[in-house]
């Protein structure tokens, strides 16, 4: 049904505006349409608030229409009692004519069981329209709960002649629109980590600064605590994992997490799922991206080039070898995106 998914889309554009405000939940937009009219739409806006079809439903002006009107919903409506009731629930109370549903939900609390209690209240029910594009509105939160880690974003800026920095020193390498775009995209992701030299390099603070959002959790690899406190990443801006090998405990907003280096990825990705972190973005250095590479263990990489560039000595880009999926051009930067599409679940 080509309407159906009309709806459908919109409802992913209503769940997008919320992106990086609403861990651990997923992104959901809903729409009521009666006669071929949208009569209510929401989404949902932050854990611990309503769910989308909740506010769709409340944005109904006259509620006597909705025995005879259909509800569009991006992600099957959740079937268990959490911070909110279950929707399903308000879906069959209210006895919607029928119910549309983008994808369905692979969370063990949910899975096929709003779509059975809506339907068992003999309502109909359409499922999988715009399948696809549901599940890539909501790649972090399918990855978390599919694979127990994070959705991983692979990130760095590199030279024309293939350099990280100019004689092992920091060098600004992309321009200021890439920057905000990169501000952008951190406020989009639940996490950012860096290694301990691009944190003993660049000291880098890892927030937003130049664009509207909620700064990522700050993650530090750090095996030997070489950064020292005072470094920016320390300070008060933003929640930090300082993954180690020394110490374990928490500190106001940092929390050291101690682990082994054998088997480090593996222990990290358990770390990560644990801390409910559903994304992340691989800022560096080159030896940390490298690792992910090697393992395979990435879902996505951004990389910013600056091809007029030539720094002639310096850090080494990470070995990559892969087909751009897509490019954007910012003045005399080049912005290249891969997707993984041969990942294999175990190799790391």
């Amino acid at each position: 049904m080509m309407q159906d998914e009309l709806y459908i889309k919109r409802c992913i554009e209503l769940a997008q505006k919320a992106l990086g405000k609403t861990y651990p939940n997923p992104l959901v937009g809903s729409v009521i349409v009666h006669n071929g009219k949208i009569i209510g739409e929401g989404y949902h806006h932050k854990a611990g608030e309503n769910h989308a079809e909740i506010n769709a439903i409340n944005s109904v002006k006259n509620k006597e229409l909705i025995p005879e009107s259909t509800i569009y919903v991006s992600l099957e409506p959740c079937a268990h009692y959490g911070k909110t009731p279950p929707c399903a629930l308000k879906i069959k109370e209210l006895g919607f004519k029928k119910v549309v549903i983008g994808a369905m939900d692979s969370h063990d609390k949910v899975n096929g069981k709003g779509k059975k209690i809506i339907q068992d209240a003999g309502i109909e029910v359409v499922s999988g329209v715009l399948e696809k594009e549901c599940i890539e509105l909501n790649k972090r939160f399918f990855t978390y709960h599919e694979k127990k880690r994070p959705y991983i974003i692979l990130k760095w800026a590199e030279s024309g002649d293939g350099f990280l920095d100019k004689d092992c020193k920091p060098y600004s390498i992309s321009n200021s629109l890439v920057n905000q775009w990169v501000h952008q995209l951190r406020a989009d992701e639940h996490a950012i980590l860096v290694g301990t030299q691009t944190a003993l390099n660049d000291n880098p603070s890892l927030t937003v600064r130049n664009a509207e959002g909620t700064n990522p959790v700050r993650i530090l690899i750090d095996f030997d605590l070489k950064v020292p406190d005072s470094f920016k990443i320390y300070n008060n801006e933003a929640p930090t994992l300082v993954i180690n090998n020394i110490k374990e405990g928490s500190e106001n907003n940092i929390k050291f997490i101690k682990v082994a280096k054998d088997n480090f990825l593996l222990d990290l990705m358990n770390i990560l799922y644990k801390e409910q972190i559903q994304s992340i973005i691989i800022e560096g250095g080159s030896f940390t991206l490298q690792q992910f590479i090697k393992a395979n263990l990435w879902d996505e990489a951004i990389i910013i080039k600056n091809e007029g560039l030539q720094l002639e000595n310096g850090t080494k880009a990470p070995v990559f070898k892969n087909d751009t999926e897509d490019q954007k051009t910012f003045l005399d930067n080049t912005v290249y995106k891969y997707v993984n599409s041969h990942q294999t679940s175990t190799s790391y």
